[in-house]
């Protein structure tokens, strides 16, 4: 090998006039090149494993995790992958900063090296999405295990740089059997689909693919798409649901309650195509036109209060207070006449955002209702914590509470603790008398479902309010 290094150097120094040199000389140029050659090929494997890593966390990236899953495929292994996507990680990052929210990211990364151990190979994909891969038997078992102490974790607020937010996390799940087929894109779509299922379904969950899902995706496109066109031809409506004072049953307010009526006679409601309108960015035309409609439409119903759902997307926008304020502007509705109902998922976060956020729309003079209450979250702490101008008891509560003691002892208590804090209590959805005479011996101030008025266009409740006249049939409010 020395002999044939000693040739070339050789021949090389005689085409180009090169001094001969003795073999210790070509030793050390071999040694030289040899060591150029290692520290070239350690810068290689440097760059490369840099490509393979996170800047901010250290975890391998997603690059790096199409590489373990085409390796552990090779080897005919079988695999379950998560997708881990943070709750609520927007509104830290809009309302505290990048500084705060790049430090929540790397508690999160060390919480997922604390649950995975040696049990799973854990990545961050970017943004507030992670991944988890397990490979050999037991896989699926062995990563819904892993999600859901993830999860655990997130039960309770995270300490971040001295402050107290509170993340939820939504896993997605998929297995794959050995010698699948599918590759790492197909892995990544299905988990990416499980957790969206998760986060439609509730949050703070770990859901598995199922292939129905894909048929349930499709169908979510094909209603973006019908909704688009909807919006642009003008389809959707507002219809306007009397409430009524709980002794005297006068008139004192009305819900606007979107509609989407279809070709046959049906109607599309909002629990249904808002999620779509919130995930692909539609909900703000669409809540904007909601306001504008119903602030123009309640304009001269004099002394009654305007009631409007708005949605946890919407509130969590920071140029929705402005926009809100045009509105009021254009229309010259009355702020004291206006009233925005919040569900008790918008409370599910940073409080102190939702407190700003709701303090800002109150300067407008707009009041500020909590509707659904007894369905989730909220609490009697949560209501002394934001003092909400009204409190709207969920039907759920009501009809548990007219068979069931302790359910009916619970809907007092709410009353009593939201009258001694100066809110007005609505009861919605009564259907009977013996509903809404508990409701009133309860404390509710105001009253609103069938048993009274059902939910009609604007150009019906004109004469609903002037007349006063009852709903006959029982439609769906």
């Amino acid at each position: 090998m020395a002999a044939a290094v000693a040739c070339v150097i050789a021949a090389f120094q005689a085409s180009f006039g090169v001094r001969p040199i003795g073999f210790s000389g070509i030793l050390i140029y071999a040694l030289i090149a040899t060591l150029a050659l290692n520290f070239l090929l350690s810068r290689i494997r440097e760059m490369e494993a840099l490509s393979m890593t996170d800047s901010l966390t250290d975890l391998p990236n997603r690059r790096a995790l199409h590489a373990d899953i085409a390796e552990l495929r090779e080897k005919g292994e079988e695999l379950a992958l998560a997708l881990i996507d943070l709750d609520g990680f927007k509104a830290v990052n809009d309302h505290h900063g990048h500084q705060l929210g790049d430090a929540l990211l790397k508690s999160c990364a060390q919480t997922l090296r604390e649950v995975c151990g040696e049990e799973g190979r854990f990545y961050r994909l970017g943004g507030d999405e992670f991944a988890v891969l397990v490979s050999g038997k037991l896989a699926g078992t062995i990563l819904e295990a892993i999600c859901r102490r993830y999860i655990e974790r997130f039960t309770v607020p995270q300490k971040i740089e001295n402050r107290s937010l509170v993340v939820g996390v939504s896993a997605g799940l998929a297995s794959f059997p050995a010698r699948s087929r599918a590759d790492s894109t197909e892995m990544l779509r299905r988990a990416d689909i499980a957790m969206y299922a998760s986060k439609t379904g509730g949050r703070m969950r770990c859901t598995w693919f199922h292939k129905d899902f894909d048929r349930e995706r499709e169908s979510a496109r094909n209603l973006e798409a019908r909704l688009r066109l909807a919006l642009e031809a003008g389809e959707l409506e507002l219809f306007y649901q009397p409430l009524v004072d709980a002794r005297s049953t006068e008139i004192v307010a009305v819900e606007a309650l979107l509609r989407w009526p279809q070709a046959d006679g049906s109607s599309i409601g909002p629990a249904e195509f808002i999620p779509i309108a919130e995930e692909t960015g539609l909900i703000e035309i669409i809540g904007d036109w909601v306001l504008e409609r119903a602030c123009t439409d309640a304009l001269h119903w004099d002394g009654i209060k305007l009631s409007v759902n708005v949605s946890a997307a919407q509130l969590r926008d920071p140029d929705f207070p402005v926009r809100l304020g045009h509105i009021l502007e254009e229309t010259r509705f009355p702020p004291e006449r206006l009233e925005l109902e919040i569900t008790e998922t918008y409370l599910v976060g940073d409080s102190a955002v939702a407190s700003r956020s709701l303090d800002l729309i109150r300067r407008f003079g707009v009041g500020v209702a909590l509707d659904d209450f007894g369905t989730g979250y909220a609490s009697i702490g949560v209501l002394r914590k934001f003092r909400f101008e009204k409190l709207k008891i969920d039907r759920s509560l009501m009809v548990e509470a007219v068979n069931d003691e302790g359910s009916r002892t619970m809907m007092a208590s709410s009353i009593a603790v939201a009258r001694a804090l100066k809110m007005d209590v609505t009861a919605e959805g009564v259907e009977t008398d013996q509903q809404a005479q508990m409701v009133r011996s309860a404390g509710c101030d105001q009253i609103q479902g069938w048993l009274y008025f059902k939910a009609v266009p604007a150009t019906e409740i004109e004469q609903v309010l002037r007349g006063g006249t009852p709903a006959i049939s029982k439609e769906a409010s």
